[in-house]
């Protein structure tokens, strides 16, 4: 292709259109926490650069990147690719389960391993998921949304790799994998009848899965978040250590790179699923209401965002990835304050690690093809294509 080729005026304007399209808004609170992750992880760190915030902020860059692309894709191919993505990552955790695919580490098979590298199959389904379930309610009729046997086809798309990831074991993937689907039905119009229905054995089955249906360690988890001060050095050291260390640093905090808990090396994981009890502390209440608020916009912008979609799957699609980051905040943020068992998820783009921020940057990407593209209109039906 010629130079001339590239430059032709009437696509230089449409690009030009398209990126005047992007909410920078949204983008720019993404830098931001982004931006104090790296900070916070400099200050763990010890006031060094090595070994996660300089990594945290390539990715970032690399990421972001990624997702303004992505924001270039017509939201046409992103619909003809919904069930193909599914599909391929419904495969990857199955294949999981083949002697010599899976990777083990830490008693958990999470990781499928293909040579030069090793892929988490879940984070690749959290998008795949969002996109399958947008992609079919884009077609069913408010009938089949509410109250049909239809309601089988998106539950067994949330069902069977709920299970898989469930039997990995990967609990905190489980978690929001169930409730990002459970929250895109919702949205679609689901008969509360159903919700209901499905609500009330749920509750009357939790006590029973827990004490025969997890794993120990899982069973541990969840007593020690139900009295947490009854083995304080042991299994209840996480939700101690980080309920001191959000709880010492008060309005105002410790000030930046002295907080003791995360300096002294008290505060467990500190780097991942923790750096929030570690803000807490060097910036105090103030801090941690900043980081919130920032976090509230992101959710709310998103909202709008997937509002203004004129396509049922433009909606669907960048509400549930909005779910998905939402649950990630709410989750953790819960954890690190004793609130929730501990289950290894991580504050998203605060947190050091690849497949997290993978994850939250391409479904955001979704999130501004649908800001881009919301008066495309997309056909109806269930082809794989």
């Amino acid at each position: 292709m010629t130079a001339s080729a590239l430059t032709r005026p009437g696509e230089r304007e449409r690009l030009v259109v398209k990126i005047g399209q992007i909410d920078w808004r949204f983008t720019s609170l993404l830098c931001v926490i982004a931006g104090i992750g790296a900070m916070m992880l400099y200050s763990v760190a010890g006031g060094s650069w090595e070994p996660w915030a300089a990594r945290h902020l390539i990715r970032f860059g690399v990421l972001l990147v990624v997702m303004l692309a992505l924001s270039m894709v017509h939201l046409k191919w992103w619909f003809r690719l919904s069930y193909p993505i599914y599909g391929v990552a419904l495969l990857m955790l199955a294949a999981i389960e083949v002697p010599g695919l899976g990777y083990t580490a830490m008693g958990a098979t999470r990781w499928l391993d293909v040579g030069v590298t090793r892929i988490q199959p879940s984070e690749i389904m959290k998008i795949g998921l969002v996109l399958a379930l947008a992609r079919w309610y884009h077609s069913a009729s408010a009938k089949e949304a509410s109250f049909h046997w239809k309601l089988i086809v998106p539950a067994a798309m949330i069902g069977l790799p709920f299970l898989l990831v469930a039997h990995q074991p990967d609990l905190g993937s489980a978690m929001l994998l169930g409730l990002t689907g459970a929250a895109i039905m919702f949205m679609a119009g689901l008969s509360w009848k159903i919700i209901a229905g499905v609500t009330v054995p749920t509750l009357v089955a939790v006590p029973f899965y827990v004490m025969f249906g997890m794993h120990d360690y899982q069973r541990h988890r969840v007593l020690t978040f139900l009295n947490p001060e009854g083995d304080p050095t042991g299994t209840g050291y996480h939700i101690t250590q980080s309920k001191i260390a959000m709880g010492s640093g008060g309005l105002l905090g410790k000030g930046y790179g002295l907080g003791s808990q995360s300096q002294l090396e008290f505060l467990p994981e500190k780097h991942t699923d923790f750096i929030f009890a570690a803000l807490s502390e060097e910036f105090g209440f103030l801090g941690s209401f900043t980081v919130i608020a920032c976090y509230i916009a992101i959710i709310l912008i998103a909202l709008r965002i997937a509002s203004l979609s004129h396509s049922h799957y433009g909606r669907l699609g960048a509400a549930g990835v909005t779910a998905t980051f939402a649950l990630y905040v709410l989750i953790n943020g819960a954890m690190v304050m004793g609130l929730a068992p501990v289950v290894g998820v991580p504050m998203p783009l605060l947190s050091y690690g690849g497949t997290v921020m993978l994850t939250v940057m391409i479904g955001f990407g979704l999130v501004l093809a649908t800001r881009v593209n919301r008066y495309a209109e997309l056909p109806k039906g269930h082809s794989l294509f």
